[in-house]
Order: C-alpha cells, then sequence, then structure tokens
C-alpha cells in the first residue's frame, strides 16, 4: 500500500553541520520547522565553529553524502532542494548529479563561500563546479554581493562588476532566477535586495538596516524562500515572504556567545502579535 502524501511540504538541505545552531543544517532545520515544512537533510560536512567564525570543515565523504540523499529520496516526496555548504568538489559533482534526476523540485541555492568574518570556504575549482554544474540547475540563487561577484568575475573586467551585471550573468550562466543581497553595500540605513530574472530587475526589497551582524542570516533566507515555493508560492511572493520572515528574525536576534548575533527563526512564539517589519518592496 503506497504512503499517503505528507501532511507538511518536505525540503530537502544539502548543508553543513554546525555546532552553534546559528547556521548551516541546524539553522535551516529551524526555519523550515518555523514556516511549516517538514526538514529532509543530507550533511555535506562537519565543521568546527563558534559565533565568531569557521575553524576547521571536514568534509562528508561522496559517496556517503549520497547515500544520504538518494536513501531520502527513494523513500519520501520532496518539494524543494536547498543547497548550502557544499563542503568539497566531490560534493558538488555529486549533488549536482543527484539534482538532474529531479528536474521538476525547485532548487534553491546558498552559495556558501566564505564565513561571516571572511574564513575562505570555497575555492576556485569549487566555484567553477558550482558554475557549471549547479548554476544551470538553479531556479534561484541567492548570494550577497561580494558572492555574488566572486561567482561571475572575469580576467576581462576593468572594474567590479556592478550588482545588476552579476545577476545578468549569474541568469546566463543558467540560474531562472537571482537574489541578490546588499547587507555589504555601502547603504547606511535600510539593506536592498534585488530579484532578477531573464528580464531584469523584477523586485527591489528595501529593509531597515539592523545594528550588529547575524550567524546564518542568508542560510535563514535561503531555507525561507524554499519553504514557501514548497507551500506552492510563486517565485516573487516567495521572495517578499522570506524576506520579511528573516529580517523579523534578524530583529529579535540574540547572542548566544561572543560574537555575531542568532536570529531567532522561532520569535512569532515569544513576540507581540502586532509587531511588524517596517519595511517595503517594489
Amino acid at each position: 500500500m503506497p504512503p499517503s502524501p505528507p501532511v507538511f511540504p518536505q525540503v530537502l538541505v544539502f548543508a553543513a553541520s554546525d555546532p552553534t545552531g546559528g547556521a548551516g543544517i541546524q539553522a535551516d532545520i529551524l526555519t523550515l520547522a518555523s514556516l511549516g515544512c517538514h526538514p529532509l537533510t543530507a550533511v555535506t560536512a562537519l565543521t568546527v565553529q563558534d559565533t565568531g567564525g569557521v575553524h576547521a570543515v571536514s568534509a562528508t565523504p561522496a559517496d556517503f553524502l549520497e547515500d544520504q540523499a538518494r536513501a531520502v529520496l527513494e523513500d519520501m516526496p520532496v518539494a524543494a532542494f536547498k543547497l548550502g555548504l557544499l563542503g568539497s568538489l566531490e560534493n558538488v559533482q555529486r549533488v549536482a548529479e543527484i539534482v538532474a534526476d529531479y528536474p521538476d523540485i525547485p532548487l534553491v541555492f546558498d552559495p556558501v563561500l566564505a564565513s561571516g568574518r571572511g574564513d575562505p570556504l570555497a575555492d576556485e575549482e569549487i566555484i567553477d563546479a558550482m558554475r557549471e554544474m549547479l548554476l544551470p540547475q538553479t531556479t534561484l540563487i541567492t548570494p550577497n554581493a561580494p558572492e555574488a561577484r566572486r561567482l561571475v568575475e572575469s580576467d576581462d573586467d576593468a572594474q567590479e562588476p556592478d550588482l545588476d551585471t552579476c545577476a545578468r550573468r549569474l541568469i546566463e550562466l543558467g540560474a531562472e532566477y537571482a537574489l541578490i543581497t546588499g547587507t555589504h553595500e555601502n547603504t547606511q540605513q535600510v539593506v536592498i535586495n534585488t530579484l532578477h530574472g531573464a528580464v531584469g530587475a523584477l523586485q527591489h526589497g528595501r529593509w531597515e538596516r539592523l545594528p550588529g551582524s547575524y550567524h546564518g542570516s542568508g542560510c535563514t533566507l535561503a531555507s525561507a524562500i524554499a519553504a514557501c515555493l514548497a507551500g506552492g508560492a510563486g517565485i516573487e511572493e516567495a521572495v517578499r515572504d522570506a524576506q520579511e520572515y528573516t529580517w523579523n528574525s534578524l530583529r529579535h536576534g540574540f547572542r548566544g556567545g561572543m560574537g555575531q548575533f542568532i536570529p531567532d527563526r522561532l520569535f512569532w512564539a515569544r513576540s507581540e502579535p502586532d509587531a511588524t517589519a517596517e519595511r517595503g518592496s517594489d
């Protein structure tokens, strides 16, 4: 007798473990569960890190990573994929092979290239493989500005490409949509996140810039978008709703250690019911 359809949308995450719970697969699990999804996981790496930065990364062997994902995919219906830190060139290649077998499942790709304090987490071989093997299968990529520039930089560039150029190149490389976040840009009062498609900019989200820095904000945003897509939202609605959720999780963030703040993905269970984001989009 075939199993009954799941009550909740199920999202499969490929990401690394973060012992602080601030980023990585722990952040993905919290976000997906908070937004009504059941999280499924394929752990790509173990890390040694704290709220200040990453001290060591040990990638999961590619065969074992594939076994994790295939076991779940052959047993449980998946409504969306979310990719985070993949840990090694072999893992990038293997994940690309796995998701290629499921072309109808939307894929949200958070290209984790460095930690919040700048610890490198991907070399040029890994980045090349991302461009060639993952971007053509990506529904939405969610880089911050430095990640976007690093993914598309060219020896022919006379100067650093602007973010519209980065988005156009990401889409030319195969991504269906690109949401480039503006936290690292020099805007004093607001953060501007822009969703791009094949026809250009589709949506500008303007969010009050919060003080401090946050551990796992990118993981939260990408997982929130995957949750919204898994629940049936269209791309623009998913991006808009996920940004609002992420902004509120940052606004209610807490200092769990001595470094960056940790977003509170369960803020809605603890805050006043009328608390709303000061934001806008067009």
